[in-house]
C-alpha cells in the first residue's frame, strides 16, 4: 500500500475522529482532556498533526481499540511526517499543496486536458513555458520553484506498482505552440515515449468529435486504493483549482470522462497522431487529424 502523504492523512484522520465524536459536543470532549476546543478543532480538520500522546488519550476518550486505533495512529505517523514537496511549499498557492497530495496518493487519475499537456508528462522546456505565462508568478524564483516541482512531480509514474493514468488530450493541444515549434515538437515526441510507460493510456480526442459532454472545463479524477478514501475530482481556473468530493459531482464528470473517451482515437491511432503531427510542427503542414 502507498503511504499516504502528510495532508490527506491528516485529513483522513481528522474525518474519522470528528465520526468518532458523533453527537459530542467538541468543547465538552477538549474540557474533559484539559484541551481548548480550537485545539480538537484543528486536529478535525486536517490543520494540525496530532501526537501520540494526544492521540492515545483521545481514543481512549472515544472508547476505541485496535485495530481502528492502530490505523488511527499509523495515519497520525504520516501526518507528522514531512512531505517531500515541503521545501516547494513557499512558491504554491494553498490549493495546490493538496493537489499535490492528491496525486502521490492515488492509483488512478483520469485527466481531460483541452489546453496543454498535464504536467505529469510536459518536458522542462514545455513545463518552463506554461508556468512563464500563468498568471500570479511574481517572480523568476518561484517560477524556477515550481518548475521545479513540476519536474519532481513526475517520480510518481516511476514507483512500484505505478498509478493508472488515462489522459485524454483535446487535438488542439497537438497544435498549440506553447515555447515555439522546437519546444512543441520536443514535446510531442516525449508524449510519444510516455505513452509507453507501464500504466499510461493517451488518447486524442479529434476535432471531428464535435460537441462532448466536457466542453466546459479541463479535469482530473483522482481515485485512490480501495476504500481509503473516496474519488476526488479537480478543475483548474485562472485563480486556482476546485476540488469536487460529492458523490453525484463525482458520477457526472466520469460520465464526462466516458463520454470523452468513447469519441477519442485508439491508443495506436493516438500515438500515431502525435508523432504525425510533431514531424510536422513548424512546416507548412496543416489540417486537422484523419
Amino acid at each position: 500500500m502507498v503511504a499516504r502523504p502528510t495532508s490527506t492523512a491528516r485529513q483522513e484522520l481528522g474525518e474519522e475522529l470528528r465520526r468518532l465524536r458523533g453527537t459530542a459536543r467538541g468543547a465538552d470532549v477538549a474540557a474533559g482532556l484539559g484541551w481548548s476546543e480550537s485545539k480538537l478543532s484543528r486536529i478535525e480538520t486536517g490543520r494540525t498533526g496530532i501526537t501520540e500522546s494526544d492521540l492515545e488519550r483521545l481514543l481512549t476518550w472515544y472508547g476505541v481499540t485496535a485495530p481502528v486505533g492502530s490505523r488511527l495512529q499509523g495515519l497520525a505517523r504520516r501526518g507528522r511526517t514531512r512531505a517531500w514537496w515541503t521545501p516547494y511549499r513557499s512558491a504554491l498557492p494553498a490549493p495546490y499543496d493538496e493537489y499535490v497530495a492528491l496525486e502521490a496518493e492515488a492509483v488512478a487519475m483520469c485527466e481531460w486536458e483541452a489546453q496543454i499537456v498535464p504536467g505529469l508528462l510536459q518536458t522542462d522546456e514545455y513545463a518552463r513555458a506554461v508556468i512563464g505565462a500563468g498568471a500570479g508568478i511574481a517572480d523568476a524564483a518561484t517560477a524556477d520553484r515550481r518548475l521545479a516541482l513540476r519536474m519532481a512531480r513526475q517520480a510518481v509514474l516511476t514507483r512500484d506498482p505505478p498509478p493508472r493514468l488515462t489522459v485524454v488530450l483535446d487535438e488542439s493541444v497537438l497544435h498549440r505552440e506553447v515555447g515555439g515549434p522546437g519546444v512543441l515538437r520536443r514535446q510531442l515526441q516525449h508524449l510519444v515515449d510516455a505513452s509507453r510507460r507501464p500504466g499510461v493510456e493517451l488518447r486524442i480526442l479529434p476535432f471531428r468529435a464535435g460537441a462532448h459532454a466536457a466542453l466546459a472545463e479541463s479535469f482530473v479524477i483522482f481515485d485512490f486504493e480501495g476504500h481509503s478514501r473516496a474519488a476526488v475530482v479537480h478543475s483548474e481556473g485562472m485563480t486556482g483549482g476546485l476540488f469536487r468530493m460529492k458523490p453525484d459531482d463525482v458520477r457526472i464528470y466520469r460520465d464526462g470522462f466516458a463520454d470523452l473517451h468513447k469519441r477519442t482515437l485508439s491508443v495506436e491511432e493516438s500515438r500515431a497522431a502525435v508523432a504525425r503531427w510533431s514531424d510536422g510542427v513548424g512546416s507548412s503542414v496543416t489540417g486537422a487529424l484523419s
